[in-house]
């Protein structure tokens, strides 16, 4: 009963602030938050429209914020020290050969995801431009990604309940103290 009623608190959470979550997530962290929020629409404790319109939202939103600070800050220190990074010099080589297709593909290749709209907002990359084929690129990047959970949703259903809860918890938290160790690593190099 005690966890029937755990379940049910936890499920009762994640509708009321799931949508939420896969907006901040969908910004900040990108596919897993989204597929996640595929598998949860799949299990029915959220709709897949406001799934796929949180995550279309969360990336667009988080994506014009990192352009407008690449474009307005150019010479703070924290643009300075991403534009030192070797991952800065790759986007903007490519930027500069493939404006439009770099643009929209960016967020569809891992490493360059946050670096690329603060690079593409220090380029002369127009506004205008980028609005529009952000724009698009997240329509794509946020109904494909929110897909792909909720096709696999049932695999995922079925994984999680041959390895069971417990054991996916702790490996969550090993790869999220994993992701803090690389980020401080990577920050101090």
């Amino acid at each position: 009963m005690a966890t029937r009623r755990r379940r049910m608190t936890i499920e009762a959470l994640v509708a009321r602030y799931g949508l939420a979550a896969i907006f901040l997530g969908a910004g900040l962290e990108g596919e897993t938050a989204v597929v996640t929020g595929g598998v949860l629409a799949h299990r029915g404790l959220v709709p897949l429209v406001g799934v796929a319109l949180a995550a279309i939202l969360g990336s667009f939103v988080a994506d014009q914020g990192f352009f407008l600070f690449g474009r307005h800050f150019r010479e703070h220190r924290f643009v300075r020290r991403i534009r030192e990074k070797p991952a800065f010099a790759k986007a903007l080589d490519w930027l500069e050969r493939y404006p439009r297709g770099f643009i929209f593909g960016y967020r569809f290749v891992y490493g360059i995801r946050t670096v690329s709209p603060i690079a593409i907002g220090a380029s002369r990359i127009g506004a205008t431009t980028f609005v529009a084929v952000n724009a698009v690129a997240a329509v794509i990047w946020g109904s494909l990604f929110t897909g792909i959970g909720y096709i696999f949703g049932q695999g995922l259903e079925a994984l999680v309940g041959r390895v069971g809860v417990g054991h996916l918890l702790i490996g969550a938290a090993v790869v999220v103290v994993a992701g803090a160790v690389g980020w401080r690593v990577w920050r101090a190099a």
